[in-house]
C-alpha cells in the first residue's frame, strides 16, 4: 500500500475508532436559556469563558428548537420530547401518543442503560418529566425553584457541580467502569433570578444594552398575553425594569458558567476529558423584552422555542452549523454514540452524520407551535407565524431580518411565498399529528390592551425577584 493510501487508512480508522468507542455523555441542559445567551454566541455582555471554550472546542447548532407546548410551562413538554425522542403531539399523555408511549424501556435513561452506562439525574425535577427521570438509576432532585432564602437559591448552580464533582472522583483511576450518562438540569437562569452576589456584582443594569427587538408592548394578541411569565414585567415595559431583568438574568448565565468550569477540570483531573462527550442546550428560549414579551410563549426566534446546543467531545468536528434541528433529535444521537437500537415510535433524528462532517442537514424546514393560537414555520431564509385566533400572519426575511422586525406579510410580491409556506406548515402538522385550525371561523379582534388590574399591580414596587414564586412555569 503507498504511503499516502496507508495514512488515509489510518485516518479513517482512528475516525472509526472514536465513534465506535462508547464515550462518556455529559448533558448539561438549563432552564429558560436564551439561544444567543452566551458571549460566543453574540452577546458581548455576557462573561462566560467556559462555555465558550465549548464552542471554540466543538459544533455549535444555531438553529436548535423545541418543536412546541400545549402548555403555558413551555419545559414540561420540551423535556418530554427530549427524553422520549417523540413529537409533542405524541409524548405521553398527548391526544396522539402512540400506544407504546408509556413504554418507559423506550425512555432516554432505560435505552442507554441497556448500552451499558451508568445513568444519573442531577438537577430540575417538577415540570421535567418525572415518570422519565424516574427511570435512572440514580437521581439527585434540586430545582431550587420557589425558595424564599436568597442565598439558598443563590447556590443551585454550586450544588450541583459539588455533586456531578463528587460523582466523577469516583471515576478517577478506575478502568473498569461503565461509561456515564449524566443529565444535568440546573434550574437556571429562570426566575427567581438569583445568583451568588459575585455574580450580580459584574452586570450594572444601566450599563445594560437593551435588543434592537424591545418594545413596550407586543402590537397585537398572540393568544396568550397575560400568561405567568408576562406578568413578570410592567405594561408597557420599561427600559429600566428590562435592564435590571436582564442584569439578574446575566448573572445566573455567569453563575452557572463558573460552576461548569469547575466540571470540567473535574473531567479533566479525572481523566475521563477526551472521552467525554459534553452537550450544554436549555429546554427553550426566554424573550426577556423582545417584541414586547418576557416569555417563552411565542414563536419569535429570540422568544419561547428557540434554544442553544453545543457539542464538544471525541469525533465532533469544530464550528457552527445552521442546520434545522429539534431537542428531541438528542434521543436519537445519544442512542448512535451509545451503539444503541432506536426504539419504536422515535420520531428525532439522529446528528452524528453532522457532527463527524459527513453531512450538513437533517432535514429541510422546521415547525413550531404554541397551544392552538400559534404556528411557525422555517426554512433556510424565510420565517411564518399563523396566528389563527386573530387571522393574522407574519413572514420575515431572517437572511437580513434576524430579530424579525419587518414583518413582509402584507407586500403584494411576498403573497406567493405565504402561500407555499401556509401548505408546508399544514404538511408538516399533519405528519406530527397537529390538528390545530390555521384558520378560525370567527377571528378575534387583534388588537390588545392590558387588563387594569394587572397593568397596574404590575407597577406597584416589586419583591426581589429571588422572592417570586413559581406558579406555572
Amino acid at each position: 500500500m503507498k504511503p499516502t493510501l496507508r495514512l488515509l487508512a489510518a485516518l479513517l480508522s482512528v475516525t472509526t475508532a472514536t465513534f465506535a468507542a462508547k464515550p462518556n455523555i455529559l448533558h448539561i441542559h438549563a432552564d429558560d436559556h436564551r439561544a444567543d445567551g452566551l458571549h460566543a454566541l453574540g452577546n458581548p455582555m455576557l462573561q462566560t469563558p467556559n462555555l465558550d471554550s465549548l464552542v471554540e472546542r466543538g459544533m455549535t447548532f444555531t438553529r436548535c428548537y423545541t418543536m412546541g407546548s400545549m402548555i403555558g410551562a413551555v419545559c414540561t413538554p420540551s423535556r418530554t420530547m427530549m427524553l422520549t425522542g417523540r413529537s409533542w403531539q405524541r409524548i405521553p399523555g398527548a391526544p396522539s401518543a402512540a400506544p407504546n408511549a408509556k413504554d418507559v424501556s423506550t425512555y432516554m435513561p432505560r435505552v442507554m442503560q441497556a448500552a451499558g452506562y451508568q445513568t444519573m439525574h442531577m438537577g430540575k425535577y417538577g415540570n421535567g418529566f418525572p415518570v422519565g427521570l424516574k427511570e435512572y438509576e440514580s437521581s439527585l432532585k434540586d430545582d431550587a425553584h420557589g425558595k424564599t432564602a436568597d442565598d439558598d437559591r443563590a447556590h443551585g448552580s454550586q450544588r450541583l457541580a459539588d455533586h456531578a464533582i463528587e460523582f466523577l472522583k469516583t471515576k478517577t483511576g478506575n478502568r473498569e467502569s461503565k461509561p456515564f450518562y449524566i443529565y444535568l438540569a440546573p434550574p437556571v437562569p429562570h426566575d427567581p433570578r438569583s445568583a451568588e452576589p459575585r455574580f450580580h456584582a459584574l452586570y450594572d443594569p444601566t450599563k445594560v444594552t437593551l435588543s434592537s427587538a424591545f418594545m413596550p408592548q407586543h402590537p397585537f394578541d398572540n393568544g396568550e398575553m397575560t400568561v405567568r411569565d408576562e406578568k413578570l414585567a410592567p405594561w408597557p415595559r420599561t427600559e429600566a425594569d428590562t435592564k435590571q431583568q436582564l442584569a439578574n438574568y446575566y448573572a445566573c448565565i455567569t453563575g452557572l458558567d463558573h460552576h461548569i468550569g469547575r466540571i470540567f477540570a473535574e473531567l479533566k483531573a479525572s481523566g475521563q476529558w477526551e472521552n467525554t462527550i459534553i452537550v450544554y442546550s436549555s429546554d427553550n428560549g426566554l424573550s426577556m423584552g423582545d417584541h414586547g414579551l418576557f416569555g417563552k410563549q411565542n414563536l419569535y426566534e429570540f422568544g419561547g422555542m428557540h434554544v442553544p446546543c453545543i457539542i464538544a467531545g471525541p469525533g465532533v468536528a469544530k464550528g457552527k452549523s445552521e442546520a434545522l434541528i429539534y431537542l428531541m433529535d438528542l434521543f436519537s444521537t445519544f442512542a448512535e454514540f451509545a451503539g444503541a437500537p432506536v426504539p419504536e415510535g422515535v420520531e428525532g433524528k439522529s446528528i452524528v452524520p453532522i457532527l463527524s462532517g459527513k453531512q450538513n442537514k437533517v432535514r429541510d424546514v422546521l415547525y413550531t407551535g404554541y397551544r392552538h393560537c400559534q404556528r411557525s414555520i422555517r426554512d433556510d431564509r424565510w420565517k411564518l407565524i399563523r396566528y389563527p385566533l386573530v387571522d393574522r400572519t407574519q413572514l420575515f426575511d431572517l437572511s437580513i431580518d434576524a430579530h424579525e422586525l419587518n414583518n413582509l406579510a402584507d407586500k403584494p410580491e411576498h403573497a406567493a411565498k405565504i402561500t407555499e409556506l401556509m401548505a408546508l406548515l399544514q404538511k408538516e402538522m399533519t405528519a406530527h399529528a397537529d390538528v390545530s385550525p390555521l384558520t378560525v371561523p370567527n377571528p378575534v379582534p387583534a388588537e390588545w390592551t392590558p387588563p387594569a388590574s394587572d397593568s397596574e399591580s404590575s407597577k406597584k414596587p416589586k419583591v426581589k425577584s429571588a422572592k417570586r414564586i413559581r406558579v406555572d412555569s
